[in-house]
């Protein structure tokens, strides 16, 4: 039965940590990480990424500057970059050593200990990509709050706000982690030796022998 289900837990933590990467890969280039709505004009939200900060029009739709250096940023944004492109980087070699890891993959059939190896690998990497994925959101979110309900800006002052990109780094922490655990599980998972199945048919095979003498006039 573990048999059965192994193939298609590796798939299924493939496809899930597949989902979490191109979701990690989107928050770090989507400029909705901070949202800042202005009383004084309704029609225009301002919008903050790691990379550009944006002016969202009603009528004239999107503008968008880059930021002109990288160490002018707060900390949580320099910080930010870098994090999310570990996560990155370490999502997608999780996607290449636990795809030549899987069961249904032809290749190294016989070599059955390097593919548990890759999976290994594979399955701790995406954790690592979850968090660091996790880590930055959290930080700017944090940030966001306590400035939001900091006493000493006057209230007249504009307050940051979440923006949807903090949403979609956290679900893609989520599905990474899920699927690197989905892809460990597997390795955990009881087997089935060769071995042990040749035994039990040769038992098998005695008992009716035995049988059959018994039972011969």
């Amino acid at each position: 039965m573990a048999l059965v289900h192994q193939p298609v837990m590796q798939l299924s933590g493939i496809l899930v940590s597949l989902l979490g990467w191109v979701l990690s890969c989107l928050t770090t280039y989507l400029p909705q990480w901070k949202n800042l709505n202005l009383e004084l004009n309704e029609l225009e939200i301002w919008t903050m990424g790691l990379w550009q900060a944006c002016v969202v029009q009603e009528e004239g739709g999107m503008q968008c500057k880059d930021f002109d250096s990288f160490l002018a940023l707060p900390p949580e944004l320099r910080i930010s970059r870098i994090l999310m492109f570990f996560s990155n980087g370490s999502g997608l070699l999780g996607l290449l050593l636990s795809g030549f890891g899987l069961d249904c993959l032809k290749i190294g059939e016989r070599q059955q200990e390097q593919k548990k190896r890759l999976l290994l690998f594979g399955g701790m990497l995406f954790w690592i990509s979850g968090i660091t994925a996790i880590v930055p959101v959290s930080w700017v979110a944090h940030s966001t709050v306590q400035e939001f309900w900091d006493e000493n800006i006057p209230d007249i002052v504009p307050r940051w706000d979440f923006g949807e990109a903090l949403f979609v780094g956290w679900l893609a922490g989520f599905f990474l982690i899920l699927g690197g655990s989905l892809l460990n599980c597997t390795i955990c998972s009881t087997e089935v030796h060769p071995s042990s199945v040749h035994y039990a048919v040769a038992e098998q095979q005695d008992q009716c022998q035995h049988l059959e003498t018994e039972t011969r006039p």
